[in-house]
């Protein structure tokens, strides 16, 4: 059974004749007789009275409702379809890390805003593994998201690097580590760290950096927020290992201080030693990503647009970047 052969049965019912129903289709009557005779063959049954006043059958009358509801529905989805290649998208979701939504984003959501004033904008914050996540799901259509190659490698996906950015020690003002200029992992790996959740890059960075160091992570606190990392570490003894954009207003609390990690010479305990190749310094990288048939739908490659040339393409140094929209 085929939609052509409904419609073709459609058509006859409706007008009345082979001749009318060819006429509506635009195709020739014995185009439509040839519809009609193989849904037939199909059924098994005759589906109309061929007479001057061309009726259906009790089997045509049962079919004829049904018939209706498919064209119907095959109408509203090609409707659906050409709209959303028009642009005539209804929303538009995004997930993305807490630093990004709070610093670089909102010039981007307010441009994205006035260009699509019709889509509504709904913007949750993620951990990137769970974003990724609810992206592969379709709960949303992009993630900006901390890079995860073994999340990101499927054929569909669309991953656009940002920047890279230094991941920082962020402490009390008073703690013992802040007469380093530059925070030995040796040093670091004496107090309790406060983490990201499961579910957040973060976390998976921190744990590896440790394990690699053949040091114990310290994990004393799980927290997902830039605002309660800083409060937490602003109390006591406990550090955090955080992402420059999640460290801006560190910058500014008299409470709070940020230092760089050391860089280690590879193989040697002695971090003073010279000559030898050292470790890189640790950051972590940023990436827009989509599937590659979202990007066929223009509210969702204009905001990829926007993204890609309005967010920085490295993050070094503080204060953060502010990012404009001309």
């Amino acid at each position: 059974m085929r939609l052509e052969q409904l419609q073709a049965f459609l058509a006859v019912v409706e007008t009345g004749s082979f001749q009318q129903a060819a006429h509506r289709q635009g195709v020739t009557q014995s185009a439509i007789s040839r519809q009609i005779q193989a849904l037939e063959a199909d059924l098994g049954v005759p589906l109309l009275h061929r007479s001057n006043q061309t009726r259906p059958t009790v089997a045509g009358d049962r079919l004829l409702p049904r018939a209706r509801k498919i064209c119907q529905e095959w109408q509203q989805a090609v409707t659906e379809i050409t709209e959303l290649l028009e642009g005539k998208q209804p929303e538009l979701c995004v997930a993305a890390i807490h630093s990004i939504c709070s610093y670089y984003l909102p010039p981007i959501l307010q441009q994205f805003c006035q260009d699509y004033p019709e889509v509504q904008l709904r913007v949750t914050a993620l951990g990137s593994d769970r974003a990724l996540k609810v992206l592969k799901d379709g709960l949303v259509d992009l993630a900006i998201v901390m890079n995860n190659r073994f999340l990101t490698t499927s054929p569909e996906m669309m991953v656009q690097v940002l920047y890279d950015e230094p991941i920082k020690v962020l402490m009390a003002a008073n703690h013992p580590l802040v007469h380093y200029k530059q925070v030995p992992w040796r040093d670091l790996a004496q107090y309790p760290q406060v983490v990201f959740k499961d579910g957040y890059g973060m976390q998976r960075i921190v744990q590896e950096q440790f394990e690699r160091r053949g040091s114990q992570l310290k994990a004393a606190l799980e927290l997902n927020t830039p605002d309660a990392f800083r409060g937490v570490v602003r109390q006591g003894d406990m550090v955090a290992l955080l992402p420059e954009t999640a460290l801006v207003d560190a910058y500014a609390d008299p409470t709070l201080a940020v230092r760089p990690i050391a860089a280690e010479p590879h193989g040697a305990e002695d971090a003073t030693i010279q000559g030898q190749l050292a470790d890189p310094p640790l950051t972590r990288q940023v990436v827009l990503v989509t599937t590659r048939d979202r990007l066929q739908i223009p509210p969702i490659q204009h905001f990829y647009k926007l993204v890609t040339d309005l967010m920085p393409v490295q993050v070094q140094n503080q204060p953060l970047p502010v990012v404009s929209v001309e």
